[in-house]
């Protein structure tokens, strides 16, 4: 029998023991703290954090990217067997994925990468690594519906990734000197974790039968009404903080259809219709009665498509059009106006606001430089032109994804 004092130390985030004292096999001054099964995944991460021989090997290992049209076109069996080759796939190609992600969470400064906010999200992957890794060889459906499971508890627990990282750079801004390792760091990252959680969605939606749907791809993706439907959700919001909005005007090929995957898409949308009714609301404060509408225009050719949005905001300063993709960089809040408090959704976001609310992205300046990268990541582009003292049009091109020509890989 072996007995020693026992002593906490803190690391990262959590705790690990020093000196742990047992009783024959048991630490007996810490049942309480080992009887709570999250605490236990807690420490199990803090180990790895300091124990890198299995992310180290995972690194190593070959990753294989799909081009959406493979997805689109992968044959679907009767007997599910598609649903497990799937399976099987993410159950090699994640732990490399998030493996590397972790990798270059260990490369940030070290004054920026000890942030509390940066350090949760680095824990978050070291634990997803550890649960993806251990899981059990996908044989059957049984385990399949077992990793399922896993899957969806992962995505929930990761939903907030983004704002987290927006919060935590935000924090170390006046740590950062060099502005394109953090550049490099986030487009690498943000893209990393889109393209991850878009190949366990599609396949969590594979074992749905929904109208029009390969998995998370819509064949018959309608921009207008894709467009149509977040333009009204953002109009509400900024409805509820101005009590006045932008009406939004659409033209060009609207009947258009061709297969998309809608999710990033969405988010890219959402954050250049928030600039724009932004703009347009605060530079018309003295005629809010008469606000100039938004114009979106809808361009399809066999290639890609592009979709414009025009607006009659003021346009940017010329000082400030080479920043708006930097990230932490915004102009929320800037303005003095005695009528506009903290810029569009400044108060919103806020935990006692009951009105419909547009995330927690919001003032960190992180909606335009993800929505590039994003837009970089699927094979397309993010660009603007600016007209000081009337308005601004941005313009998003994206590649198809219908496989007749060569497209991005996820």
């Amino acid at each position: 029998m072996f007995v020693c004092r026992t002593t906490r130390v803190r690391v990262a985030t959590g705790w690990r023991l020093k000196g742990c004292a047992f009783h024959g096999s048991k630490p007996y001054s810490d049942d309480a703290y080992y009887e709570q099964k999250e605490i236990r995944q807690r420490m199990k991460c803090i180990t790895h954090f300091y124990n890198q021989s299995a992310i180290d090997h995972t690194i190593n290992k070959p990753s294989v990217r799909l081009t959406p049209g493979a997805i689109l076109y992968a044959g679907k069996n009767q007997d599910g067997t598609h649903i497990l080759r799937s399976a099987q796939y993410l159950h090699k190609e994640l732990p490399v994925r998030i493996a590397h992600r972790i990798r270059e969470f260990r490369n940030l400064p070290f004054i920026v990468g000890c942030n509390p906010t940066i350090l949760k999200v680095h824990e978050m992957y070291i634990r997803a690594f550890n649960i993806l890794s251990e899981f059990p060889i996908i044989h059957n459906f049984e385990d399949d519906q077992n990793y399922c499971v896993t899957l969806r508890k992962l995505l929930d627990d990761h939903k907030d990734v983004v704002s987290l990282l927006a919060e935590g750079f935000c924090e170390s801004r006046k740590h950062i000197k060099d502005d394109s390792l953090i550049k490099i760091f986030l487009d690498k990252t943000l893209t990393s974790r889109l393209g991850i959680r878009l190949l366990a969605e599609h396949h969590l939606a594979m074992h749905e039968e929904k109208a029009n749907h390969v998995g998370i791809i819509n064949v018959n993706y309608s921009p207008q009404k894709h467009i149509e439907k977040k333009a009204e959700f953002v109009r509400n919001v900024c409805l509820a903080k101005y009590g006045a909005a932008p009406n939004v005007r659409m033209n060009g090929h609207l009947n258009v259809t061709f297969p998309y995957i809608a999710p990033p898409l969405e988010y890219i949308m959402g954050e250049i219709l928030k600039n724009s009714m932004r703009a347009t609301v605060e530079s018309h404060l003295d005629n809010l009665n008469h606000l100039p509408d938004i114009v979106i225009t809808i361009s399809n050719n066999d290639t890609d498509f592009v979709i414009r949005v025009s607006d009659r905001g003021g346009g940017i300063p010329v000082d400030l059009v080479q920043k708006v993709f930097d990230y932490s960089f915004t102009t929320s809040g800037t303005l003095t106006d005695d009528r506009v408090s903290g810029g569009l959704f400044g108060t919103i976001t806020q935990s006692n606001f009951t009105g419909p609310a547009p995330g927690l992205m919001a003032g960190y300046g992180f909606g335009l430089p993800c929505s590039r990268a994003f837009a970089h990541y699927l094979g397309g582009n993010l660009t603007l032109e600016s007209l000081q003292g009337i308005g601004t049009d941005v313009y998003l091109r994206l590649r198809h994804v219908d496989g007749k020509r060569e497209s991005f890989r996820i």
